[in-house]
């Protein structure tokens, strides 16, 4: 069967990896994909915005089914568009899309259906935000209502650092904003938690910890993603079931009071305190780079499950994982998140010796003129598993010294939480 997947980062470049093990699948498209998914399938350069030469292809290409890695299109609501002509997609609609899409649809749900989250504010301009800053205690949290690329949350320890984030906002650092979330700090631990749902039934996609900063130590500025290693190491079945009962189940119960249900994957990123769960944000796919880190441990097709998804089928499927730890780190342009070049020479590339369990997926790359150049702030997600996490970070390190490439650079204590301490 033909599979297309929307995206060109290193989640799309995982998932094309995973589906192309699968031997129901023959052929796979990426729009627009990137240096690494033109090892494995065919690119396609369209703009993803442009639904309607997206659907022209899919139907003259006959693509059985089609896979929504980022959230923009999906936000935009590119699969309500796509099933109108019965064409087959993973991934939610438009009203559940907006799980990510706005951050006040989503704690205004959280209010409703007494989802633990954190304390929040709505303001529509500077001037009732900046009230609000005289009576609140720092740090405080200010957040873009819109999409950001994971890089719209300010943690603000001072009244200054806050005016400042306010006022980026409304500048439309992010885009056009209409309102500003301002919410208490929690201090807690980070934890990304997954799940699968076909609209009726939903089983867990495992577990992993994100590193956003871009510094050390988790300092710095926020980023896209650093890093990330799976499972969690907080998870244990006491939390899983305050997750599922407190956060999951009341979210999908409310997209169906919206009359919809949920399809697709679901990402909540949540702060643990005490072993209790407190939803910081959806994300209405999988993330970047715990997607990278995950889908090497799947033991099932996963075209199987996806497919089962679209056809409400998802409860007749045993998802299986091995029981390995995993661990990525990414490699960024230098400059990353603020500015950076673009098109630099990824020499050595091809020098680089993967074992088995070590894996490469490109993000920001593009292949050129026989040539991998670099096309993004995220450009390499290198990934190990092992049956510890100290191993799978050295086998990166390795990895990483045989590139050597003097334009990128890259954390050096990804999973210091489960290494190091």
């Amino acid at each position: 069967m033909k599979v297309g997947i929307i995206g060109s980062g290193g989640r799309e470049h995982a998932i094309c990896r995973a589906l192309s093990k699968s031997k129901k699948v023959n052929k796979i498209y990426c729009f627009p994909g990137n240096a690494g998914t033109s090892l494995i399938a065919e690119n396609i350069d369209l703009e993803l915005d442009n639904f309607q030469k997206l659907k022209d292809f899919i139907l003259a290409n006959k693509i059985y089914l089609v896979v929504v890695g980022p959230e923009q299109p999906l936000v935009d609501g590119i699969t309500d568009y796509l099933e109108k002509f019965k064409i087959k997609v993973f991934g939610p609609n438009k009203i559940a899309s907006q799980l990510e899409g706005s951050k006040i649809f989503t704690k205004n749900i959280c209010k409703k259906y007494n989802i633990p989250t954190a304390n929040f504010g709505v303001f529509e301009n500077e001037t009732e935000s900046n009230k609000f800053l005289d009576k609140s205690k720092f740090p405080i949290v200010i957040k873009a209502d819109n999409l950001a690329s994971g890089k719209g949350v300010y943690i603000c320890e001072n009244k200054k650092q806050s005016l400042e984030a306010i006022k980026e906002i409304f500048d439309g650092k992010f885009g056009k904003a209409k309102n500003v979330l301002i919410e208490e700090f929690l201090k807690g631990e980070e934890m990304s938690f997954f799940i699968i749902s076909d609209g009726d039934n939903y089983q867990n996609f495992g577990t992993a910890q994100d590193h956003k900063r871009v510094l050390e130590g988790d300092k710095g500025k926020n980023t896209g993603g650093m890093g990330a290693y799976s499972p969690s190491r907080l998870i244990n079945n006491e939390l899983e079931k305050k997750i599922l009962d407190k956060i999951i189940n009341p979210t999908l119960k409310a997209i169906k009071d919206l009359g919809t249900v949920y399809k697709g994957f679901l990402y909540a990123g949540l702060m643990i305190i005490n072993n209790e769960p407190f939803l910081i944000e959806y994300n209405v796919r999988m993330g970047d780079p715990e997607c990278q880190t995950l889908l090497p441990k799947l033991d099932t097709d996963l075209f199987e499950i996806l497919n089962s998804c679209c056809e409400n089928q998802l409860k007749q499927i045993e998802i299986k994982w091995n029981n390995k730890k995993s661990l990525c780190i990414v490699m960024c342009s230098k400059g990353y998140p603020d500015t950076y070049k673009k098109n630099i020479e990824i020499k050595n590339i091809d020098l680089i010796d993967l074992k088995p369990n070590d894996f490469l997926f490109h993000a920001g790359t593009v292949f050129k003129d026989n040539t991998v150049l670099s096309n993004g702030g995220r450009v390499l997600n290198f990934v190990s598993i092992s049956d510890n996490f100290s191993e799978a970070r050295n086998n990166i390190y390795r990895i990483i010294n045989n590139l050597s490439w003097s334009d990128g650079f890259y954390r050096k204590d990804i999973g210091y939480k489960v290494i190091d301490q």
